[in-house]
């Protein structure tokens, strides 16, 4: 079997996507990891939509203080404070991102479309089976919408392996033509006009691999090379 990038990996191809001055929104689950994997000499603010600005890395459980346990991203992780670091209300959050003050966002989805649909609010196949026990909304439909990066970080197959890159979402959507850079554990992707464009693939794999496993037809770069 061919090996795949794991979540740190993927977090640190993310972090490359960073430049110095850039506020950036971390979503939960492998976004939130990409703080960790900062460049080094250039200065990020990191956002989350639980209303803190300017904080730094994931920490390990046993790095947290007793006075820590409420700094926390909204994945429930615990992160490093950092001189200059901000806690607002939910309402001047959400404003940030609204107003476009956040210019990139880095999201988790369950599915992304070949024209940059984003679907990643509930696990329902279907809308006839979505209830209020099974949504997990959180701020995913705001947090594509200021911004004007949106970076898709996931898995590239489900857990029984159907792709998550389609070439029409089937599961609700949350944002529609949003998503520009589609990071996985096999392939960077990039959403233009002209359809999917496969920029790098992983140490072990090929374009053809990758194309498989991926419902829309690819564009392959003419100057495509391995992620790391």
């Amino acid at each position: 079997m061919k090996k795949t990038l794991d979540k740190h990996e993927m977090a640190r191809r993310m972090a490359q996507e960073l430049k110095d001055g850039d506020v950036v929104n971390l979503g939960i689950g492998i976004p939130s990891l990409a703080s960790s994997y900062l460049p080094k000499d250039i200065q990020i603010t990191f956002h989350v939509e639980n209303g803190i600005f300017g904080f730094g890395r994931v920490l390990a459980r046993q790095e947290v203080e007793f006075m820590d346990y409420y700094l926390a991203n909204a994945g429930g992780q615990f992160i490093a404070s950092m001189p200059g670091m901000c806690i607002v209300d939910f309402a001047e959050s959400f404003d940030a991102i609204r107003t476009g003050r956040v210019n990139i966002t880095m999201l988790g989805a369950y599915q992304v479309s070949k024209n940059g649909d984003i679907a990643s609010w509930t696990v329902s196949q279907t809308v006839d089976e979505v209830s209020p026990s099974s949504l997990t909304l959180g701020g995913a439909m705001d947090m594509p919408i200021g911004p004007k990066k949106v970076i898709i970080g996931m898995k590239h197959l489900t857990n029984d392996g159907k792709p998550r890159i389609v070439n029409k979402c089937d599961l609700p959507l949350t944002a529609v033509g949003k998503a520009k850079l589609i990071i996985t554990d096999v392939a960077v992707i990039q959403v233009t006009p002209a359809g999917l464009e496969l920029l790098e693939v992983a140490s072990d794999w090929d374009p053809e691999d990758v194309q498989a496993i991926t419902e829309p037809p690819l564009i392959i770069s003419q100057k495509i090379k391995k992620i790391f």
